[in-house]
């Protein structure tokens, strides 16, 4: 097996980018080449952090210096920013990493496919829930067709983002750059149900802003009805004005042949298995979630989608998600996000 050294450049330097950063130069067969922002404040940072690269404060001075040294670009930029500059990295010969969502929008997933397609460069979207334990199980019982037929899905996202995460002058909450909480949010969450069962038909939403009227430019509070083209019936309830801190990130699954819950804070355990015929595996633990001191995300499962892009690159692997998925993924948000009136 052949292993060379990938080498990745870090375009946006905040929260998830400072955490791509730490990993690529923690991780042996990858090196953190060079780290890309437009603030000031963030070069400022660097030394901070423990991490070590040429900085650069655009994308375009890096490509211009670094003359095609390194092999990916990693987008970790707000989300309105993501179809652009994956494009640019596409069209001057880097494969590119891109973190959730893919872009806000079909049409910009297209474009970054269609870049991909011309420069022969590879997309690696970051999707990080599919590799806690949870999730992989998840998709084994639905795909053997344990459940029978599926009845309903229920998904719950019921989380806390007050003034500590939405800060004045900030992107995150703007339509332009964040897009929406589904987007931003909970879009791993979509990403799931949509790996595990599918697309969705007959949307619909209701969606209000509770209490954070002076910090968002969208809903804090959803809930979306919807269909699966492959029957059955499905429902995402979420929000973001849970007090102090995250509530829960849950799946409920009732089926011909039996039922199931993921819950916790970030549907990181099995709550309920009653399945027909079936026992219950002990599953490894999951990841602790990402930690942004006064709140929470996701598992922290980044290092995955490094070792995967180090792997398929090295031709030892192939790509976990492909843009088509990460394409698919915005496309249901961008459907649930036509029922705003």
């Amino acid at each position: 097996m052949s292993k060379k050294t990938i080498a990745f450049a870090v375009c946006g330097f905040g929260r998830i980018g400072k955490r791509h950063a730490k990993i690529i130069q923690e991780y042996q067969e990858a090196e953190l080449a060079a780290l890309i922002d437009t603030d000031p404040f963030q070069q400022r940072q660097v030394g901070e952090h423990n991490v070590e690269a040429p900085f650069y404060s655009s994308l375009e001075e890096f490509i211009d210096e670094d003359d095609n040294q390194a092999d990916v670009v990693n987008i970790c930029v707000p989300n309105g920013l993501h179809a652009p500059l994956a494009v640019k990295a596409l069209e001057n010969g880097y494969h590119v990493v891109i973190e959730k969502p893919m872009a806000l929008s079909k049409k910009q997933c297209e474009s970054i496919i269609a870049a991909s397609e011309k420069s022969g460069k590879k997309v690696f979207v970051v999707k990080q829930n599919r590799y806690s334990p949870p999730s992989k199980w998840l998709k084994e019982v639905v795909s053997k067709e344990l459940l029978g037929q599926i009845y309903l899905v229920e998904i719950n996202c019921l989380w806390n983002r007050d003034e500590r995460y939405y800060k004045k002058g900030d992107w995150h909450g703007t339509l332009e750059q964040d897009g929406g909480t589904l987007f931003t949010q909970f879009s791993h969450f979509v990403d799931i149900m949509h790996w595990v069962f599918g697309d969705v038909k007959n949307i619909s939403a209701r969606f209000q802003n509770f209490n954070h009227r002076d910090m968002i430019e969208f809903e804090d509070t959803g809930i979306v009805n919807f269909e699966f083209v492959s029957g059955g019936e499905g429902t995402i309830h979420y929000s973001t004005s849970c007090w102090d801190k995250n509530m829960e990130s849950s799946m409920t699954v009732i089926g011909e042949k039996g039922s199931l819950k993921i819950g916790g804070q970030y549907m990181d355990e099995i709550e309920y298995c009653h399945i027909k015929d079936y026992e219950m595996p002990e599953l490894p633990p999951t990841n602790p979630p990402n930690d942004y001191g006064p709140y929470k995300g996701s598992a922290a499962n980044h290092h995955y989608v490094i070792e995967n892009v180090v792997d398929t690159l090295n031709g030892n692997s192939e790509i976990n998600t492909v843009a088509e998925e990460g394409m698919k993924v915005v496309d249901i948000i961008e459907r649930i996000y036509k029922q705003r009136t």
